[in-house]
């Protein structure tokens, strides 16, 4: 990159984007232009310029995750680098449902996430909510073999390398200060969800109460219209602050700071509250042969989430679900009804047919009268440590060791004011309702790696090599405590008082639980690199690692795993001179990794510890006849159990020319997974249908390309575009049977997932019946299943990527990303019920579509008569193109001139506007189409948050 050096009275240099620049206040203000290449960080610290990095990888600085409103930084990598996809699940403060792929979905069952290592470390990424965003100098997305079989059987889904800050060498102490407020509201829908009026003339339409017995006047001046999407959702505030310091002596700098986050939930009861601490400390002797870092922080975060959050069970539920009733609440019934429980209580019963559900949900959601609670209190603690210590000019030897350690405490069940705990009470007969459930969960991760490096140039030649050794513990420890029966005189979340004691005497009443688990998992690995140069021109890299899992019996417990790589700077040849490119490189890497994490985690979990028992029988303790406790077959070994292999072919063409101006780089991928972990056939005398086992292939094919173009550059003005983008094609090369997972289908051939339906072919004009597309050929009003078929429609976005620009002028700035995916196709459950007339007569709102609904009058319409009996929710008629494009993120502000600020002890002041998710052009109804859910019920949508910001350095 070309940087232009300016010496600085302070020391310290600015960076922007891949420029550097520095300044000494003098009457004679010149520059001097100098050619230094960019570093690339890769796994086990691994550091290589760009012309000579034989792998493909991005590096994603700071500046992309700075005054962004979000908790985690995983969202604010969203279209920033090719072949990245990352898609937020749920918008509640503080979640974990994000998904993170590399290169397409790359197993049916086992863990997908890629691997992140955070300052060397690896983690999982329930530590990022714990993670301060502003904390990060940049992340660097490792895809292909030649990047990843390093990591070996933790590095088969791809890795992400976060890097956090540090200070500098000789550098003073260093002041910072920024700060930013927000307000975040929902998203609109296009569901046209009917008002009072609408609602009640489908009603009378469909011939029924209360409608029917009213006039077309009274329906069209109903007196209550209540929009429930007002009273289960409102705007709310999101909020951060972080103080930064650094500095740096001949030997010694280091970097602290603290931050702040709240970001208040659009459904109430529900927010997220951060507070992080961190230092970093970097070292050196005089002579340079010694070095050190020490990276430690602490994170505490307390966040408040509805129960489907956890419970993915709850999505549909009705009686708990605020996100469903907001949706589904009869617009004719009136908001604010009943102060408490007992008033709902004493008014319905235990009667919440005819949507009077609605009220339950509002006496869940009451503000400042919590009835429904599920509290998470996090505490995470990092530490880190390493060393590099030259035994000689070629030799160096070093360790890295690290601890993670985390708690959780969890407090989730029913305050027994609530209308859920009455009812329960007085069903079951007994004085107190409620619940609370107190979990505890406790995770040390320990990771260390120690390695000898060796080093030599000579000539043309420079060789460089490795051997490394890997060692990975993780301890487990889960217990939890249920107490049935609350004293609402006494009792108070969390505290352990009014509890109801347990009486033997009435042993069916106020009954306790308890719980208890613990897994300790691990992992040997040793493994070697060979890193070979020839005049900058031709190089060869190569990497053979051995791993050991404790998942594994001994026979199988060992995995080999290794790339090789290549690269030619066709820029350095002779016959390239005055050829117009400042680097031209191919590059071409094969290698393997492994997997080893059978299942896929929840969100934010750790896939080490899931199913460790998986080669072992086991017996579990059971209740039988008479309440006679026996023991039972709970799991039947599969000591064949082996790792899932993703053997992954690139080809890679990186380039820059017209003088820097465009660069961009061009892969080529094919990922091929064998031994997939399935369910297996077991014959039915084990009492089992399957087991866990591997069979079946898959094969992932992709191109990816990313281009940065610099289209203006002079003193004052800078524009710059930049996009990326990604093709993923999947197919399912082996598979021993056919799967059909509801309306998706999994055959050798096909897709990893393909939508399997009924093809709806619209309205019968003559009788108002829908018309389905049979499977003979023939047109059918009484689907089965035997008419589904391929639809030939992805579940997984064929196309994902992201583009945009950075423009200044005169130390104003505008910059904007846009994020796409695209050829992927979601069922509208949702709407299914909207548009399904029952619902109506069921107590539940509906679409005001419905009006539109065939009649003898009205033949033309794709809306089925409202007593059409075959509205079939087996067909494609709500299967939706998802494809969106997202105006992710867009922030516009001001650096204010330094002469401004030449008599004050501020050092800089940047004052900005920025937005978050502002808007989405899709062909969606829902509220976002983004997400990887089968179906989108009950998703809390992804806030739009409009913020203020400013950072001002001292």
């Amino acid at each position: 990159m070309n940087v232009k050096l300016r010496v600085l009275s302070a020391g310290v240099l600015f960076f922007i984007g891949q420029s550097a620049m520095a300044q000494k206040v003098k009457k004679s203000d010149t520059a001097k232009t100098k050619h230094i290449e960019e570093v690339v960080v890769l796994g086990y610290n691994k550091k290589m310029t760009k012309p000579k990095d034989v792998s493909a990888n991005t590096v994603v600085s700071a500046e992309r995750l700075e005054d962004r409103p979000n908790v985690s930084f995983l969202n604010s990598l969203q279209g920033s680098t090719p072949g990245l996809t990352i898609a937020s699940n749920s918008g509640s403060p503080g979640s974990a449902k994000i998904d993170v792929i590399i290169r397409g979905i790359s197993s049916i069952n086992a863990s997908t996430e890629p691997l992140i290592v955070l300052d060397g470390i690896p983690t999982n990424a329930n530590q990022f909510r714990n993670l301060n965003s502003e904390d990060i100098e940049s992340i660097t997305v490792l895809r292909d073999a030649a990047a990843t079989s390093i990591y070996g059987n933790r590095g088969a889904n791809g890795v992400l390398l976060v890097k956090t800050k540090s200070g500098k060498y000789n550098s003073p102490l260093r002041v910072s200060y920024s700060t930013m407020t927000g307000v975040s509201s929902m998203p609109n829908h296009k569901y046209n969800l009917a008002n009072a009026s609408q609602f009640l003339t489908i009603q009378k339409r469909l011939g029924l109460n209360p409608a029917l017995g009213m006039s077309d006047e009274e329906i069209a001046n109903y007196p209550v219209n209540t929009d429930w999407r007002k009273v289960f959702f409102k705007q709310d505030l999101t909020s951060q602050h972080n103080v930064q310091l650094t500095g740096g002596g001949e030997n010694l700098n280091g970097f602290a700071s603290v931050g702040y986050l709240e970001q208040g939930g659009m459904v109430p009861n529900t927010d997220f509250k951060r507070m992080t601490l961190r230092t970093n400390l970097n070292g050196k002797s005089k002579n340079d042969k010694f070095t050190f870092a020490v990276q430690a922080s602490l994170g505490f975060s307390r966040r408040n989430q509805l129960n489907q959050e956890t419970d993915s069970g709850l999505n549909s539920q009705i009686l708990q679900n605020p996100l469903l009733g907001s949706l589904m609440g009869l617009p004719y019934f009136k908001s604010g009804q009943y102060k408490t429980g007992q008033e709902l209580l004493d008014a319905i019963g235990s009667n919440n047919a005819n949507g009077r559900f609605i009220y339950i949900l509002e006496d869940n959601a009451r503000q400042g009268y919590l009835s429904m609670f599920n509290r998470y209190d996090d505490v995470n603690t990092f530490v880190n440590g390493n060393f590099n210590y030259k035994l000689t000019d070629n030799i160096t030897i070093g360790n890295t060791t690290g601890a993670e350690y985390k708690v959780t405490n969890r407090l989730t069940g029913r305050a027994p004011w609530g209308y859920l705990a009455l009812i329960v009470a007085r069903n079951a007969n007994t004085q107190y309702g409620g619940s609370e459930t107190q979990q505890n969960t406790r995770e040390l991760n320990l990771n260390s790696v120690t390695k000898v490096l060796f080093n030599k140039s000579w000539g043309d030649h420079t060789l460089d090599a490795g051997a490394y050794l890997e060692y990975t513990k993780v301890h487990y420890l889960n217990t939890s405590q249920t107490q049935n029966g609350l004293n609402p005189k006494t009792w108070a979340l969390g505290a352990g008082t009014g509890y109801v004691p347990f009486n033997s005497n009435d042993p069916n009443k106020y009954i306790p639980a308890v719980s208890s688990g613990k897994i300790d998992a691990g992992a040997l690995s040793y493994f070697a690199t060979l890193d070979y140069d020839y005049a900058s021109k031709y190089g060869f890299s190569g990497v053979v690692r051995r791993d050991a899992s404790y998942r594994f019996t001994k026979d199988n417990r060992w995995g080999t795993f290794w790339s090789v790589a290549g690269r030619w700077n066709i820029d350095k040849e002779n016959f390239m001179a005055n050829s117009g490119f400042d680097m031209l490189k191919l590059r071409a890497s094969y290698g393997t990794q492994g997997n080893q994490n059978i299942i896929a985690p929840a969100a934010g979990s750790n896939p080490l510890l899931l199913s460790p028992n998986l080669i072992y029988d086991l017996n579990a303790a059971s209740n039988g006849y008479d309440n006679n406790v026996g023991l039972v077959v709970s799991n039947i070994a599969n000591t064949a159990l082996v790792w899932e292999e993703i053997a992954q072919l690139n080809v890679g063409l990186d380039f820059r020319f017209l003088k820097n101006r465009l660069e961009g780089n061009i892969d080529f991928y094919q990922k091929k997974t064998s031994e997939l972990y399935n369910d297996l056939r077991s014959s039915a005398v084990t009492g089992f249908y399957t087991y866990k086992g591997n069979f079946g292939n898959m094969k992932n094919t992709g191109v990816e390309l990313a281009l940065n173009y610099t289209a203006i550059q002079t003193k004052n003005t800078k524009v710059s575009v930049f996009a990326n983008g990604s093709w993923n094609q999947n197919r399912l090369t082996k598979l021993e049977i056919p799967v059909r997972t509801g309306s998706l289908l999994l055959e050798e051939g096909g897709p990893l997932y393909q939508w399997n339906l009924v093809p709806w072919l619209g309205v019968n004009p003559a009788n108002g019946r829908a018309q389905y597309l049979a499977a003979d050929g023939s047109i059918t009003e009484t689907p089965t299943d035997a008419d589904r078929r391929k639809t030939g429609k992805n579940y997984f976005p064929t196309y994902t990527g992201g583009f945009g620009f950075n423009a200044s002028h005169k130390g104003f700035f505008l910059d904007a990303l846009f994020t796409f995916q695209a050829d992927f196709y979601k069922s509208d459950n949702q709407l299914t019920w909207a548009l399904n007339p029952s619902y109506a007569a069921s107590g539940f709102n509906v679409s005001s579509d419905l009006l539109n609904a065939w009649t003898p009058q009205n033949t033309i319409t794709d809306i089925p008569a409202l007593n059409a009996p075959n509205y079939s929710a087996i067909s494609d008629r709500l299967l939706f193109d998802a494809s969106f494009v997202r105006l992710k993120s867009v922030t516009f502000g001001y650096n204010v001139p330094k002469e401004y600020l030449n008599n004050t002890f501020i050092k800089s002041l940047k004052v900005f506007v920025q937005g978050e998710n502002l808007a989405v052009f899709t062909k969606w109804r829902g509220f976002d189409p983004e997400g990887l859910g089968t179906f989108p019920l009950s998703i809390y949508p992804n806030p739009r948050t409009v913020s203020i910001g400013a950072n001002i350095d001292f």
